[in-house]
């Protein structure tokens, strides 16, 4: 069988009609596009204008209600809640990728060599992983959060910790059960050395539920950084952040400022279905066994 072939086989056989998974999954992708597009544009908008500084409390009004002038009203110190709201998108994309991206490439490589090499490093590196994959994922980045500090790699790095063992996982799994194959053996007796195995032959049979895995530990990684930002743990106070927004929104609630709470914390819940909704969509779509088989 051809790869053209087998890409139409595996990838365009759907039904005339989109199956709810299917129809899910691009609702998520609609949402994590608007807010990839939120994220990118930001500053164009506030440079156009029609966005105000997120940082800037001066010339604001305190605690105003939502009006055309101030969208989503102003905060109790006097920020556009619209802005923030809009920059905080920005800045939780750039965290969350950094982390699921770090976590990645560092827990598929380790997977695959753990997966394939066996013996004494495989046992050492599972004893490892399952040791942090024990501990909570929110007290595990709070307590790295703490060493590292506060900043965009800072909180990448404490984020990422708790995905790295998923990643290897997955992947060590996928390999123990590949290695055996054919090809693998048939390369092994052309002489292919053990990282032209991995790269060449392993890597691209066993990341298969690897993006599943990343856009479902985005939505995952979202919450946490909320929680530290919540604890004051995520970003420097002058980075609009949804998390901390939601704390200094606390105070204000008592006295029927609601608008400084719904809308960072409507942000955040939406973005977080949105990438729930887009990994559950390719996990079906990516993986066949999950699906419908149309044989017509």
């Amino acid at each position: 069988m051809t790869i053209t072939k087998s890409f139409q086989l595996r990838f365009l056989r759907f039904p005339e009609s989109p199956t709810l998974s299917q129809q899910l999954m691009l609702i998520g992708l609609t949402i994590t596009l608007f807010f990839v597009f939120l994220a990118l544009f930001a500053p164009l908008l506030q440079l156009l204008g029609l966005v105000q500084n997120p940082i800037d409390s001066l010339s604001n009004p305190i605690q105003e209600p939502p009006s055309l002038q101030h969208w989503f009203g102003t905060s109790r110190e006097g920020y556009d809640v619209f802005s923030r709201t809009l920059f905080g998108a920005q800045a939780a994309l750039q965290v969350v990728l950094l982390a699921t991206a770090l976590s990645m490439f560092i827990g598929v490589p380790l997977g695959m060599l753990s997966g394939y090499v066996g013996g004494r490093l495989d046992k050492a590196l599972l004893f490892v992983m399952d040791s942090i994959y024990t501990l909570p994922g929110l007290l595990l980045s709070i307590t790295l959060a703490f060493i590292v500090g506060r900043g965009i790699l800072n909180a990448a790095l404490a984020i990422s910790i708790a995905y790295v063992p998923q990643y290897y996982r997955v992947v060590r799994n996928h390999t123990v059960s590949v290695k055996t194959e054919v090809f693998i053996e048939a390369a092994q007796a052309m002489g292919a050395n053990t990282w032209q195995v991995l790269s060449r032959y392993l890597f691209f049979n066993v990341i298969q539920s690897v993006p599943v895995l990343f856009t479902l530990n985005a939505a995952d990684a979202i919450l946490i950084l909320g929680g530290l930002g919540f604890l004051g743990l995520g970003l420097p106070r002058e980075t609009p952040e949804w998390g901390r927004d939601l704390q200094q929104a606390l105070q204000a609630l008592p006295v029927g400022v609601w608008w400084t709470a719904l809308f960072p914390g409507l942000g955040m819940t939406i973005m977080v279905v949105g990438l729930s909704l887009l990994g559950e969509g390719l996990n079906e779509y990516i993986n066949p066994r999950l699906r419908k088989d149309i044989r017509k």
